[in-house]
Formats: C-alpha cells, structure tokens, sequence
C-alpha cells in the first residue's frame, strides 16, 4: 500500500499536543476587526481544542489514524 499525504492546509492548521490533544486557532481574528471588542479580539488569540466531534476527521487529515 502507498504512503499516505498529509493535507497541506491542515497541517498548517492544527499542531498535536503533548498528550496527543489537536491544538486550532481561533476564527474570525483575521480582518474587520475595528467593529469588534478589545475583549472579543483578546479572547480570540489564545489556541483553543479541536472538538471531539471534528478529532476523527482531522486525524485522517494529519495521517494521525
């Protein structure tokens, strides 16, 4: 069986924790951002987890499963 290739723009996207948790960041953080709060702009910096929902699918993704 051939090697499997990770998805380029998922690989530029999450990055895999120490205990094996999938790291994203957070939308909406990118332009239009004068209408929005310093609080919502402060709070959209930090990473956040990939729900449990999505892991499969991202795995697949990242040739993780």
């Amino acid at each position: 069986m051939p090697k499997l290739k990770t998805n380029s723009g998922s690989k530029k996207r999450f990055a895999l924790t120490g205990t094996g948790k999938i790291k994203r960041k957070h939308a909406f953080k990118s332009h239009i951002l004068t209408k929005k709060t310093k609080k919502q702009k402060r709070n959209l910096t930090h990473t956040g987890l990939v729900a449990n929902a999505d892991i499969n699918n991202i795995k697949k993704l990242l040739c993780l499963k």
